[in-house]
This record gives C-alpha cells, sequence and structure tokens, in this order.
C-alpha cells in the first residue's frame, strides 16, 4: 500500500488564505476554472508560501484512467486540475459553457520557471532521467539565468508502493524548493504527488512529457494541430509503434465517456451544446 500523507507539513505563511480556483466537473474529474496566467499565479502563490500542495494536468488519458474509483480520488483531491487536453478543454467549453483557456503541463512548465526567476523561487526536478535533467538544467541556464533549479532526482524506476517517500521529501525539502515538477508518467506521478501531500513543502507539478520538451528530445504538433485537438496524431505519428495501442485504445473510451455525459444531459434536460 501506498504510505498515508503525513498529518502535518511546513506552516504556510499567514499573511492571507491562499487563493484558490474554483472547479467543474468534467467527465471523471473536477477541472480548475480560469486563465492560463491565473494557474500560472495561483500555483506559484502556493509554492512561495511552501503550501503542500499538488497539481494535476488532466488529459484524455488521465480522464480514462480515473474511471477507477481510487484513481479518481487522488486527482479530484488535487488542489488544481487543469484543463490540459484539448478534448477535456472542449468537453468542459460545452457541457459547462465556459471561455476556459487550455492550461497544458507543456506550457506550465516554461510559464513557472518564468515566473520562479521573476520571484526568487526554488524549482525541483524530480523524475525522468539524469540526461533528460542535464538538458533542462542546461538550457534554463541560457535562457533564464536567474532561474534557481535548487536540486533533482532521477528515483531507480520502481513500482510506486516500493519507492522512498520519506528519502524523497527529506531531499526535496532540504532543498529549500518552493516548485517541485514531476515526471514519472501518468498515473504514477498523480499517486505520488498524493502520497507526497503533507510532506513535501511545496507545490507539486505533475507534467510528465513536458520534461522530454523543454529539454529537446521530444517536439511539439504544430499550433494548428493543436487547436484541432489533433496533438495526439501528431504524436502517434512520431511513435506509431509505442502509441498507436495507448491512443486508440485511451481516445475510444474518451468518446463513449464523452457521449454517454451528452446523452445523460439531453434526457436530464441540460442541453449539451
Amino acid at each position: 500500500m501506498i504510505p498515508a500523507p503525513a498529518a502535518t507539513a511546513h506552516p504556510v505563511d499567514a499573511k492571507l488564505p491562499l487563493p484558490q480556483l474554483p472547479k467543474l466537473p468534467v467527465l471523471t474529474a473536477g477541472i480548475s476554472v480560469g486563465g492560463f496566467a491565473e494557474h500560472v499565479r495561483v500555483i506559484a502563490d502556493h509554492g512561495e508560501a511552501h503550501a503542500s500542495s499538488y497539481v494535476c494536468c488532466v488529459n484524455a488519458h488521465m480522464t480514462v484512467e480515473a474511471r477507477e474509483p481510487g484513481f479518481a480520488q487522488v486527482v479530484n483531491a488535487a488542489d488544481f486540475a487543469t484543463a490540459d487536453g484539448m478534448p477535456v478543454l472542449r468537453a468542459m467549453q460545452l457541457f459547462h459553457r465556459v471561455k476556459q483557456e487550455r492550461v497544458a503541463g507543456n506550457d506550465l512548465m516554461p510559464a513557472l520557471f518564468e515566473e520562479a526567476a521573476r520571484r526568487g523561487l526554488g524549482v525541483y526536478l524530480f523524475g525522468s532521467s539524469d540526461e533528460v535533467q542535464q538538458r533542462i538544467v542546461d538550457r534554463a541556464a541560457r535562457e533564464l539565468p536567474a532561474l534557481r533549479i535548487v536540486g533533482r532526482w532521477s528515483p531507480p524506476f520502481l513500482p510506486i508502493e516500493r519507492m522512498d517517500f520519506e528519502g524523497d521529501a527529506a531531499r526535496i525539502n532540504a532543498s529549500g524548493a518552493h516548485i517541485v515538477m514531476v515526471s514519472l508518467g501518468c498515473p504514477k506521478q498523480e499517486r505520488w504527488m498524493a502520497a507526497m501531500k503533507g510532506r513535501v513543502n511545496g507545490v507539486m507539478l505533475g507534467i510528465g512529457g513536458a520534461f522530454l520538451l523543454y529539454a529537446g528530445i521530444d517536439k511539439r504538433a504544430p499550433k494548428w494541430m493543436r487547436d484541432l485537438s489533433l496533438e495526439w496524431l501528431y504524436r502517434l505519428w512520431l511513435e506509431p509503434r509505442r502509441l498507436w495501442r495507448r491512443y486508440v485504445v485511451t481516445n475510444s473510451l474518451f468518446l463513449v465517456l464523452f457521449f454517454k455525459e451528452a446523452v445523460r444531459r439531453i434526457f436530464s434536460g441540460k442541453r449539451a451544446g
């Protein structure tokens, strides 16, 4: 079993209550409402206060994974759950008629680096390989010399139940980090963050492949494909052998969830358009 979070964490700065963002239910997850810049500001506020908290970047894959009640609890207990994927964003806009912006982990990582550099906040890299982390450090040093990357750790590849929660928390907290960027892949990184809430004295973001993108190993889909919810197709084209099963199954299951919700709303008198 994953250890339960510790009862207490580093005391939060007691100036004013930390800002929160409201959530709206989108299929299996509650998604935070607010503009991209607002997300960056509020997440950085939590980090600056050393508030033990975590952020899930919700895409179609995570939405489908959250059909499992235990993982749904992890995602819905997050302090922030962003509309990462375009299918999630479109479902949110359609079902709730809100003018929500996309808040993708691929965009949050560089934006929070800039915000951390501006505020003098410490950033910690957790996950992926040492090579990828070094590429991130090198790029940040060139582009954001004021950014303080105060520590990094590439944990051994283990089932989450065998990970060193106490050791990981001790390393992160000793660094004085305000923001922890986590790249372990979904759903492992979200389960890790949930277990570390109350242990890590900062805000944790599960951003998965954003490490590879920032490191220059992966390439982003063109904007027109992202706007048309076709980023998955671009990635499938790049890595067909590794991703074809995941995207075929995940996208199909997401569509099932979407149409079930649309039908439910129609028959309950809530128009889905």
